[in-house]
Parts: structure tokens; C-alpha cells; sequence
């Protein structure tokens, strides 16, 4: 199968340079004019995919060669940009940045490469004029695989800064596809994580979207944008699956370990062969009803969690921690993901009702998966306030930023993962947890230090650890069996 869907690569030399604004404008300019977009964010990042479903109506996916692996990356593409006119990807830090010590893996540059796309670098020109043309050049001829098709020039002060910063850019050889002058509407607010998601700011986000939809049409040759997205050569793929990703999961290994104590060296799984996965839903059954966290306490989900726990025979419903007060009816298990519970700790707190029930379906043995924000809602408070008791663990606000991807392997069988399951995540957080680990941690992971982490009891599994199930789809299966059978 071949995808032949238009497509271009948002990049930048550094972070801060406007690629979030450039990306969304785009995005929502092309939709105002008929366009059906595809949009997606290279890397982890789960609060850009929240303005980009604003700007095109449709799902904001990840793409990220760390997490799911550089195979994944074009089939993940196809899947999403199905049926559209033209995809948008904003890449991730500056473009030839990624995964620390792992060369071009997880960057931007990669990412175009793998999908062929061709990339526009949005240059922050605040504070240059001629010496533009050196920093464009440095990034053109860096790597000759990456087809840098245009620059966008963000922060311009006046129209005789433009011309200084056009001229030096006629010897580069690269069009001006955009000159953006600064616009205090189409900031948008951040705080310890980053951007504040979408969910948070309601109406204000909507107008924010607007603005950088106006700017981006009023200050970009949006036909020449489009032309250059239907330069993208064929990217011959098949589009990802979720039931075809668990039909193809690997079939089921010899009989786990048995729960009892962590093995004397649960870290050297890390460095031998990755072990296959337990077999789970066969297709047959009834469906069970799995019961996912949202609302503005709980932003942070792949959509393709959903998409394989749906595939796997589960009936997905949410619900809102802030506002309902009790699960929804018939719960066999429960996924709650990231996001910021210490931004909203009072309000989760004061909802005693389904604190009481989330703690009841925990202790009955049903299946919770919890990362990060939901790891914090699980423990038994947050910044002093009651929280679910499920953990008994404290949760506080931190000065230091943990931040990075991580290499895990599962330390011990649970209803996620067979013990000695390796899984790639991401960890993104300015709390505590202590301790850090229970009896039985979820994961050891080797760097930046070997260290396990996280818990397992009963049917919980709860980590900080973000991961992507569309590398690991058996995961899903296993969950949803579980929920089957608990």
C-alpha cells in the first residue's frame, strides 16, 4: 500500500522559535478553506496535539521513532492522514535534536526522512538580520537526505527588517514561504510542563487558535505551502492497524514468573533479548467496559490506547474525575492517564464519592492502569490533600524537572505486562512519589539511572512512565483479558 496524502515538516533551529504557532495557524488556516488536514506532533508531547484537534476537528497523533520505534513511524502517519488533503507534522526541539546520546533517533530531521516529507524551518528573526542566511544555510546542508523546501520567518519587526533579512536569504537558494510579525494574541500561556492544554483554557484557547489562523493566512503563501506538501514523494507503507497491530503481536511465551518477590537483579532483563508477550483476546466474548480518565485533570492519552483496547474487545467510556462522582456503571477496568491532578488536587479531592470508588474497584482486583497524573491520583494524597489511597505512597510538588525517555522492562507479571516485558516511555513530571517503588515496582529502568520504579498490587500497575502501546499492542490484549477474567 502506498500513501500518497500531501505533507510537510514544521521545524526550527531551536525550541521557542514559533513552530507550535506556525503548526496550528497552518493547520487551521488550511481547514477554513476546505482542506480535510491531518495533524500530528513529532515526539511524546501530548498538550500540542490538543491545539492541533482544535485547528482541524480531528484527532492530534504522535509520531515517535523512540517510543514506537522508526518502523512505526510512516505506518502511524498513514493511518492517521486517511482520507485527508494534506497532512501537517510540527516537529519536536530544534530539528536535528532527539533522544540524548542516541544520535538523530526521535528528532524532527528523522522523522521527515521516514515520512519523505519536505521540512519549513520558522527562524525566530528578532534579534538578526544578514546572519539568517548563515543559520538556514548551516541547517539546509547539514544533512542532504532532509529537503528543507522553505523558511518562515517569525518575530519580524518592520518591513525594512524584512527586506534586510529577504536579501540575505536570496544567496541560500531557499524561498520565503512566510513573514510572521510578533502578535501578543496568539501566544499561549505556560506553566511547569509547558503550554497550558486545551481542555484548561476553553474559549480563550478557541480565539488563540483563530488569531494564529489569520496570522498564519495573512502572512504565508499558503499556495505555495500546499505545492511544496504535494511534493512529498509516495511513502510506501501499509497504515497502521489496531486489530491487524494485535493479530500480528507476538503469540503467547512459556508461563510468566509468578507473582512473589522481585527477581535479585530485576534490571538484567535490560540487556537480553526482548521477550515475546502474553496472548490475550482472541476476537470472542463479550465486550467488557474499560473506563478512561479526561476532563482538564487528566489531558494526557494516545489515541491509539483506545483504538487497540476497542480492537481487543473492550467498550472504551469516559469519564471526568473533576465532575462524576461515580464510575461508570459496570467498570471491569480502568485507565487513567496523564495530565495535571496537582493543578486541580482540591477539586479532585473534594470528589470523596468516586475517590471511595476508584479505591473499591482497585482493592477488588480489577485492572487499573495508571501512568504518571494517574499514579499521583492513586497514592494517598497529593500536596496534603486525600487522593485515592490506593498506593500507600505521598505525592508533593517538586522544584526539579524529571525529563527524558526511559528504556523499561516490566520487573514482574501484571495486568499490563509479562514480567521481563521491555517497553520504551517517556517520564515528563515536577512531583514526587514516596516512595518510588513498592514491594513490587512496575519497571526497572536503565538510564539515566538503573533504578525500578513505580507499583504493582492486585490488578494496579502505576508508574510515571509514559508509554505508547501501538509498540507493544499485546499490552492492550492482556489488559482487556484481565478485565475479562478478574
Amino acid at each position: 500500500m502506498v500513501s500518497s496524502v500531501p505533507r510537510l515538516v514544521i521545524a526550527a533551529p531551536s525550541s521557542g522559535s514559533g513552530k507550535t504557532t506556525v503548526a496550528t495557524g497552518l493547520m487551521a488556516a488550511l481547514s477554513a478553506r476546505g482542506f480535510a488536514v491531518s495533524p500530528h506532533k513529532v515526539g511524546p508531547d501530548y498538550i500540542d496535539p490538543g491545539y492541533h484537534s482544535l485547528a482541524t476537528g480531528r484527532v492530534g497523533r504522535n509520531l515517535d521513532a523512540y517510543l514506537c520505534g522508526p518502523e512505526l513511524v510512516a505506518p502511524l502517519f498513514a493511518h492517521g492522514a486517511r482520507g485527508c488533503d494534506v497532512a501537517v507534522v510540527e516537529g519536536v526541539m530544534g530539528l536535528y535534536d532527539g533522544a540524548a546520546g542516541e544520535g538523530e533517533l526521535a528528532s524532527t530531521a528523522q522523522v521527515a526522512k521516514l515520512l519523505r516529507a519536505p521540512v519549513v524551518l520558522v527562524v525566530d528573526a528578532s534579534s538578526q538580520s544578514r546572519s539568517v542566511a548563515a543559520l538556514v544555510h548551516g541547517f539546509v546542508s547539514w544533512d542532504p537526505e532532509v529537503r528543507v523546501g522553505g523558511v518562515i520567518l517569525n518575530k519580524v519587526a518592520s518591513d525594512r527588517h524584512e527586506r534586510l533579512l529577504r536579501e540575505a536569504l536570496e544567496s541560500v537558494g531557499v524561498p520565503v514561504l512566510g513573514v510572521l510579525r510578533r502578535a501578543a494574541q496568539v501566544e499561549t500561556p505556560s506553566r511547569h510542563l509547558g503550554l497550558v492544554p486545551v481542555a484548561e483554557r476553553g474559549s480563550v484557547a478557541v480565539e488563540a487558535v483563530s488569531a494564529m489562523a489569520a496570522q498564519v493566512a495573512s502572512g504565508c503563501d499558503l499556495s505555495a505551502l500546499v505545492a511544496l506538501a504535494r511534493s512529498a514523494g509516495a511513502l510506501p507503507c501499509a497504515a497502521w492497524d489496531a486489530g491487524e497491530a494485535l493479530v500480528s503481536s507476538p503469540p503467547p511465551p512459556l508461563p510468566v514468573p509468578s507473582l512473589g518477590a522481585v527477581p535479585p537483579d530485576p534490571l538484567s532483563a535490560l540487556d537480553g533479548p526482548r521477550p515475546q508477550t502474553p496472548d490475550g483476546l482472541d476476537g470472542a466474548g463479550r465486550a467488557v467496559r474499560v473506563a478512561v480518565a479526561g476532563g482538564s485533570a487528566f489531558t494526557f492519552s494516545y489515541a491509539e490506547h483506545a483504538e487497540l483496547l476497542t480492537a481487543a474487545g473492550a467498550e472504551v467510556v469516559g469519564f471526568d474525575p473533576l465532575r462524576d462522582e461515580e464510575l461508570p456503571e459496570g467498570t471491569a477496568g480502568l485507565v487513567i492517564g496523564g495530565g495535571f491532578p496537582e493543578v486541580y488536587a482540591s477539586e479532585l479531592s473534594a470528589n470523596e464519592s468516586l475517590r471511595k470508588a476508584v479505591a473499591e474497584l482497585a482493592l477488588s482486583g480489577a485492572p487499573v492502569a495508571a501512568e504518571c497524573a494517574g499514579l499521583l491520583y492513586l497514592c494517598r494524597e497529593l500536596d496534603g490533600l486525600p487522593m485515592c489511597g490506593v498506593l500507600d505512597a505521598s505525592a508533593r510538588m517538586s522544584e526539579r524537572l524529571t525529563l527524558g525517555y526511559r528504556d523499561a522492562v516490566a520487573v514482574g507479571d501484571s495486568a499490563l505486562a509479562a514480567a521481563g516485558t521491555r517497553m520504551r516511555g517517556h517520564e515528563f513530571h515536577r512531583t514526587v512519589v514516596e516512595p518510588g517503588a513498592g514491594a513490587r515496582p512496575a519497571w526497572g529502568m536503565r538510564a539515566p539511572e538503573r533504578r525500578v520504579e513505580g507499583f504493582v498490587q492486585r490488578g494496579v500497575h502505576a508508574s510515571y512512565l509514559h508509554t505508547h502501546w501501538a509498540s507493544e499492542p499485546g499490552v492492550a490484549r492482556r489488559f482487556v483479558e484481565r478485565c475479562r477474567t478478574s
